[in-house]
């Protein structure tokens, strides 16, 4: 009996120590209370790799680099049953530091304006556009190519690519038309222009200027299959210019003579006796026409291609601005020249002497200079079919560009000019665009 009782009392015991045990291990919540909330390593929680530390590959701002391996190890070591560990210092970063990946910006020391602060903008405002035409040994454009056969170099230093693009643009063109002539070759010019429209785009617009001795605004930008184009460019016809043969007779070609000999010098011009014949000076304001066009062209909005279209001898004498002067403000607005190329200047040797200045042949032609420096083409025509063809071929090459961008390595501040060559990696090509810009901030993208 006692035995018996002895044997009842140890199994009791050992229930007893087997319960607390359990107990011990797996702790029961208490049913009155409301249930705990999870504890905020197990909570909704995100992959390391798409959390802010993640993402800056586990650096926080201020506070050095730290993983989401520690905080896995972390929850991994802390004791069962113990309230969730609270994040030290070392690995939480306050709120206001969090949000210091948005550096405030500099403030000039007192006394110094806001000159030197201007210096810290962070802004990308440097990005540069490049219309490029390319073209094979017979002149013919070639098409295909991707941004891998492309380099660019800005003053000499490659320039990595962020845009390409291979689709045409809409249209906004400046035609300006040479009324300065002569009337045999302002005849053609005037018979052509009504193929002018059939070379655009009802996408485009187009504005229409004439110049001889001064610059006309004939129409502001219009639709380019519009009829008030259509109507205008039927009334800006004009008659040319007469030849002018200076001589050397008349009744007051050498002023008053007395015995044989010329009394007033100032009147009739002679060197050794001999009457030397006054050639008139002809008025050609062709760097007024194009800089009040690209004005005009300034004004559009930068999602078109800005074109100035002349349509000239290319000579020019008798304009307020320089040649600097507008070259700088068509490659500041990005705008580029095109032109056909008329009368005495079209022909192959006198259109190869008009290109320099040389004595007693009057003034120079210069359109050639314009294109070539701003990325445009010019075509040199002698009949009307021929300019009216070159209508329909510069719109083509404008058409088919290929247009690349970059993010210039020098400063929006720096003002200077800046050189681009564009180079392709194919062999006997040849390429096409502006020989460089001046940087403005009004003028980046």
């Amino acid at each position: 009996m006692k035995l018996g009782t002895l044997a009842v009392a140890i199994m009791l015991c050992s229930g007893t120590l087997l319960h607390a045990q359990q107990n011990s291990q797996v702790p029961e919540t208490p049913s009155t209370l409301p249930p705990a909330a999870p504890a905020p390593q197990q909570s909704l929680r995100v992959p390391g790799s798409l959390t802010l530390p993640g993402l800056l590959q586990g650096v926080t701002p201020g506070q050095g680099s730290s993983t989401s391996g520690d905080e896995d190890a972390g929850a991994q070591t802390s004791q069962p049953g113990a309230p969730p560990a609270t994040p030290s210092t070392p690995t939480a970063a306050p709120t206001s530091q969090t949000k210091s990946d948005i550096l405030p910006p500099e403030q000039p020391a007192a006394g110094l304006g806001s000159s030197t602060a201007a210096y810290t903008l962070r802004t990308r405002v440097n990005f540069v556009l490049v219309p490029v035409i390319v073209k094979d040994s017979k002149g013919h454009l070639v098409p295909g190519l991707t941004w891998r056969d492309f380099r660019v170099f800005e003053d000499g230093v490659q320039q990595q690519l962020t845009f390409f693009t291979v689709d045409p643009f809409p249209l906004s063109v400046a035609f300006v038309i040479d009324q300065s002539l002569p009337s045999d070759t302002m005849k053609k010019v005037n018979d052509a222009l009504g193929a002018l429209q059939g070379a655009f785009t009802p996408y485009d617009e187009i504005s229409v200027y004439t110049y001889a001795s001064h610059v006309n605004q004939a129409t502001a930008f219009t639709g380019a299959q519009s009829q008030r184009l259509t109507a205008v460019l039927s009334r800006i016809q004009s008659p040319g210019r007469d030849m002018q043969v200076p001589g050397g007779y008349g009744p007051m070609s050498e002023g008053p003579v007395l015995n044989g000999h010329t009394i007033d010098p100032n009147v009739t011009p002679m060197h050794n006796g001999s009457y030397i014949p006054i050639i008139p000076h002809e008025i050609h304001t062709l760097n007024d026409a194009i800089l009040e066009a690209a004005n005009g062209l300034a004004q559009r909005g930068k999602g078109r291609r800005r074109i100035i279209y002349v349509i000239s001898d290319g000579k020019e004498h008798g304009s307020t601005a320089s040649y600097k002067e507008v070259i700088r403000y068509l490659l500041t607005n990005q705008i580029a020249v095109y032109g056909t190329l008329v009368g005495d200047s079209a022909t192959p040797v006198l259109g190869f002497l008009d290109k320099f200045h040389l004595p007693l042949l009057g003034v120079d032609n210069i359109l050639p200079k314009y294109t070539t420096a701003s990325g445009g083409q010019l075509d040199a025509e002698l009949s009307r079919n021929g300019i009216e063809r070159s209508f329909s071929r510069i719109a083509e090459e404008v058409r088919t560009e290929y247009t690349l961008g970059y993010n210039s390595h020098r400063s929006v501040f720096d003002s200077r000019f800046r050189k681009i060559e564009v180079q392709v990696l194919r062999p006997n090509l040849t390429v096409v665009s502006k020989q460089g810009y001046y940087p403005t901030a009004s003028s980046m993208h």
